[in-house]
C-alpha cells in the first residue's frame, strides 16, 4: 500500500491558527466537563458526606471491576440550561465491567436537586435503556431519586419518550431476560420508587434507603394544600 503524504505545513500561520483554536476549544471542554462531572455545589457535596453517604461517581468506581474503566455516556447532558444549575441532568450512565461482565450503570446524583427527574434527566436515562436493551446488557440502577422535579413536571410527562416510558422499557427488558438490578441508597420518592419496584433484585442501604410514592411534604409541593 502507498504512502499517503500530507499537505500540512506545520510551520504556516494557518497551521498555527487552526492548533491555537483547537487547544482552546479542548481547554473550554475541560473546563465544561469538570463543572459538569463535579456534581452539586460544594456545600451539598458536604452535606451529602455528611450523611454518610458517597458522591454518585465515587459508588460506580466502588462498583465497577478493579482497573477497568467506566465509559460514561451525555456527561454533558444540560449544560447551558437551568443556569447550570443541574449539572450532567442530575444523572449518571455509562457502559462498566461488573463481576466480569459489560452492564449499563444509571446512577442518579442527589447532590443535584435530590436526584431528580427534569426533561433531560428522563432523555439521558433512556437513552442508557436504550443503549443496555440494544446490545444485550443488564442494567444496575443506582438509585437516590426523588422523582420528577415538580416545577418542570410539564416537560417532563408530555412527549412520545416521556417519564413513564422508562418504566416500560425497564419492564420489557427485564421480560427478555436481561436483569434489572436496583440499589436503593436514600429517600425514592414517586417515580424514584417505581425503579426498584420495577427491578428484578432490589438491595437497601439499612438506615438511609426508604422507597415511597408520596408523602405530606410532596403532597404541599404538588397542591400547595
Amino acid at each position: 500500500m502507498s504512502r499517503i503524504a500530507s499537505q500540512i505545513d506545520p510551520r504556516s500561520p494557518v497551521f498555527e491558527q487552526n492548533r491555537t483554536h483547537a487547544r482552546e476549544l479542548v481547554k473550554t471542554l475541560r473546563e465544561r466537563m469538570a463543572l459538569a462531572t463535579a456534581g452539586g455545589a460544594e456545600k451539598l457535596r458536604q452535606r451529602h458526606h455528611d450523611r454518610g453517604k458517597l458522591l454518585v461517581r465515587d459508588r460506580i468506581d466502588r462498583l465497577s471491576d478493579p482497573g477497568t474503566a467506566f465509559l460514561e455516556l451525555s456527561p454533558l447532558a444540560a449544560w447551558g440550561q437551568y443556569d447550570n444549575q443541574v449539572p450532567a441532568a442530575g444523572i449518571v450512565t455509562g457502559i462498566g465491567l461488573v463481576a466480569g461482565k459489560h452492564v449499563v450503570i444509571i446512577a442518579n446524583d442527589a447532590t443535584v436537586k435530590g436526584g431528580s427527574f427534569f426533561h433531560e434527566t428522563v432523555k439521558k436515562h433512556m437513552r442508557a435503556q436504550e443503549i443496555a436493551e440494544i446490545n444485550r446488557m443488564p442494567c444496575l440502577y443506582l438509585v437516590d431519586c426523588g422523582g420528577a422535579y415538580l416545577p418542570e413536571q410539564d416537560r417532563v410527562f408530555p412527549d412520545r419518550d416521556h417519564f413513564g416510558n422508562l418504566f416500560h422499557r425497564q419492564c420489557r427488558m427485564s421480560a427478555s431476560g436481561l436483569p434489572q438490578i436496583s440499589v436503593v441508597f436514600g429517600g425514592c420518592t414517586a417515580g424514584g420508587a417505581y425503579i426498584p419496584a420495577l427491578s428484578d433484585q432490589v438491595i437497601m442501604v439499612e438506615g438511609t434507603a426508604r422507597i415511597h410514592l408520596g408523602g405530606p411534604s410532596i403532597v404541599k409541593v404538588a397542591i400547595n394544600e
